[in-house]
């Protein structure tokens, strides 16, 4: 989904962002997530981004937070993303699409009297973020493909392989990236991957640890 806005510079972003805390979920730059919105205090956050910035802070609570808390911790790093689509559906919620822009770190969380929580984000040592295909040259493709190409065959999944063969690099990882079925922790470490290189890398480790742990599940299956 393009976005109408490019933001070339960091203190071109937002100073105060609202989040919303998604738990194993992984925005990454330029990458696309669909939302659907039903809960009173993100339904407001969303109308109020339509109404200001349009920009939202995606984040995970940590991995020990009680998945019940009404404000459980969160993480230190989330993606600002952009609303770049909206949709009613006619019973109360809304359908979004957020497009990456860079990683934050969260500087402070505010108080507010918002019903959902807002945060001073520190952009500042994700400022590469705003270059599109920054480091792509160092991805180790055939490494990404091959491991891909495994763990499809042992999943017994489709891949679109044309579309995948024409996709440049950084569009490829964070795709990949994105829609991993790893858990918290796996999406946090490929979220804080210093560079595109480190994030495919760690994508390849992540996946590789999953087909053997599954091998070794079926050996003992057999045994």
């Amino acid at each position: 989904m393009a976005s109408n806005v490019i933001y070339h510079k960091l203190d071109e972003l937002p100073a105060t962002i609202p989040v919303f805390p998604l738990r194993a979920a992984l925005l990454l730059p330029r990458g696309e997530m669909p939302l659907n919105i039903f809960e009173p205090r993100y339904l407001a956050l969303i109308e109020d981004a339509i109404r200001g910035h349009r920009v939202i802070g995606l984040i995970q609570p940590e991995p020990e937070a009680d998945e019940d808390a009404e404000r459980p911790a969160l993480v230190q790093i989330g993606c600002a993303g952009r609303l770049t689509a909206f949709a009613e559906t006619g019973d109360g919620r809304y359908l979004i699409t957020l497009t990456g822009v860079t990683r934050f770190r969260v500087a402070e969380e505010l108080v507010v009297t918002t019903p959902y929580r807002q945060v001073r984000p520190a952009y500042d040592e994700f400022a590469l973020d705003l270059a599109p295909g920054e480091g792509q040259d160092e991805v180790d493709r055939e490494a990404l493909l091959r491991t891909l190409k495994d763990y499809l065959s042992a999943n017994d999944l489709e891949a679109d392989w044309d579309g995948i063969r024409r996709a440049p690099n950084e569009a490829l990882v964070n795709a990949l990236a994105m829609m991993s079925p790893f858990g918290p922790r796996e999406k946090q470490a490929l979220l804080e991957a210093p560079d595109l290189k480190a994030r495919a890398e760690i994508l390849v480790a992540v996946t590789e640890m999953e087909l053997a742990r599954a091998r070794g599940d079926a050996s003992s299956a057999l045994q």
